[in-house]
């Protein structure tokens, strides 16, 4: 069974067109991690597609969902304000609670900041104020060392992940736009055999290679490109429209 964000990005890939890896910045040398296509996002696109449907709540089976994002300095200001949309939005998507869907937010550049861990908050206003209040770190992009904390000290029992006995689905997703100054591979495949299931989402001069090495397979289902911030806020308004359709439709 697809996890809520695997349906997430296979409906989103359903308006998408395909970009081969060929067209990508690979910074001179190959990617290991091969996989067909990578869905990517056009403006026009995504902003036709983008139809609100403020006021839904779907109800969907419980997550530990840790949100990881870039706000090294290539990440401007109002760019940063975006990602925080973004989020909130999806917040609104999900079933927030403590036998819910649980959130963390992990905020990294050369230091990594856990802003809020899973048993912080199990309700949205409270959650939704936590992440307004986030403030960029400005330095480098460590995501090796953000996805590491995610899956040592974000997803421990302590910090509010459910035990394995519950059979709780682990999702990451990292948001990022740039090259990674530290290892992912190692990290990030500890992180997938330990059970978390990461979506890498590249922004703009985000390096794919990185966003193929982090994500888990299939590669064209958890790895997506969007050109801008500016379109990263759609992605939730397809997510709510199409996934509570579903859901709907199932009942």
């Amino acid at each position: 069974m697809k996890s809520l964000f695997g349906s997430f990005l296979y409906c989103l890939s359903l308006l998408v067109v395909q970009v081969h890896g060929t067209n990508f910045r690979f910074y001179g040398y190959e990617p290991q991690r091969i996989s067909p296509a990578i869905p990517y996002i056009r403006p026009v696109q995504a902003a036709q597609s983008a139809i609100s449907a403020t006021g839904i709540q779907c109800k969907s089976r419980p997550l530990d969902l840790v949100l990881i994002i870039d706000s090294s300095r290539s990440v401007r200001p109002g760019e940063f304000e975006k990602v925080k949309i973004f989020i909130s939005d999806m917040i609104d998507t999900l079933d927030i609670g403590q036998d819910a869907t649980r959130v963390a937010v992990i905020n990294y550049a050369s230091t990594v900041n856990i802003e809020f861990h899973l048993k912080t908050y199990f309700n949205k206003v409270d959650m939704k104020q936590a992440v307004s209040r986030i403030k960029p770190l400005s330095t480098g992009t460590m995501s090796g060392l953000a996805i590491w904390t995610a899956m040592n000290e974000a997803y421990t029992e302590k910090a509010g992940a459910r035990p394995a006995s519950q059979n709780i689905s682990k999702v990451a997703v990292i948001v990022t736009d740039g090259r990674p100054q530290d290892k992912v591979q190692a990290v990030s495949a500890q992180a997938r055999a330990s059970g978390i299931e990461i979506y890498a989402i590249g922004v703009d001069r985000a390096d794919m290679q990185s966003l193929r090495l982090m994500a888990s397979t299939p590669l064209d289902e958890h790895v997506f490109y969007v050109e801008t911030y500016g379109l990263i806020e759609k992605f939730t308004s397809q997510f709510r429209e199409t996934l509570c359709g579903k859901m709907l439709a199932e009942r």
